[in-house]
């Protein structure tokens, strides 16, 4: 192998391929890192909120307040979370260099995640509107900070590890 004119022998060849799969592996670490913890923290209190607000939408009849009110808290929550996630993104590249990317991490994590997490709100707003009993939607928010929060830790100790 010759760089810059210079030609490597096999054992230098082996050590500069392996320092490049270190870079690899520590770019990937680093755009799989944590939110900012401001962004972790919002997008706790989003989880949190979202099963109360979807099942006061889905209420029948209408619970604590008017299901267009629901509705606008909805869009409303969801327009300022992802204006956050733009803002959290842009800061995180500019402190790292690196986009946050969810394709680095492990998908026997993010796939389950990603279905279960959005029939979690869904599922708990199903079953009040059945039931009446809000103890569903006050669960389902518990849930979801614990998933929130647990993720959160897996991914600080995913960084570290490979830091």
């Amino acid at each position: 192998m010759e760089t810059n004119g210079v030609r490597l022998t096999p054992e230098q060849a082996h050590a500069a391929l392996a320092d490049t799969e270190h870079v690899r592996a520590s770019a990937a670490a680093l755009s799989a890192t944590p939110w900012p913890n401001w962004f972790f923290i919002t997008l706790t209190l989003y989880i949190a909120a979202l099963p109360i607000t979807f099942g006061g939408f889905a209420a029948d009849p209408e619970w604590l307040l008017p299901r267009s009110a629901w509705a606008a808290i909805i869009v409303t929550s969801a327009a300022v979370y992802l204006a956050l996630f733009v803002v959290a993104g842009n800061a995180w590249r500019a402190k790292t260099g690196v986009a946050l990317r969810l394709d680095v991490l492990p998908k026997r994590a993010t796939v389950p995640l990603s279905i279960g997490l959005p029939v979690l709100p869904m599922g708990a707003g199903f079953v009040f509107r059945a039931t009446g009993q809000p103890v569903w939607l006050f669960a389902a928010s518990l849930i979801g900070v614990a998933v929130s929060v647990g993720f959160h830790l897996a991914f600080v100790r995913l960084h570290r590890k490979t830091s």
